[in-house]
């Protein structure tokens, strides 16, 4: 299965890369961005046919490992591959 993880900074953390891609849009004269908040993609590809036992797995590292749970937080979506 496929394993789609969207990581974003909770409200209220800081973000200065996203403000520093704010600032250069803006420079670049799309001056209608207000706010950038930015995040990381990870796909990945999971040897796991129960669907159940795949999500378990995911969840256990993005939690462990894939996202820092105290300033982010995640979502994922399973695909068949």
């Amino acid at each position: 299965m496929k394993a789609r993880i969207h990581i974003t900074l909770k409200n209220g953390v800081l973000d200065p890369q996203g403000r520093a891609i704010a600032n250069a849009l803006n420079t670049m004269g799309f001056n209608q961005v207000e706010e950038v908040r930015q995040g990381k993609y990870i796909e990945l590809v999971v040897n796991e046919t129960d669907r159940k036992k795949a999500e378990a797995a995911v969840e256990k590292m993005c939690a462990g490992l894939l996202a820092n749970t105290v300033v982010e937080n995640y979502k994922f979506e399973l695909l068949d591959k």
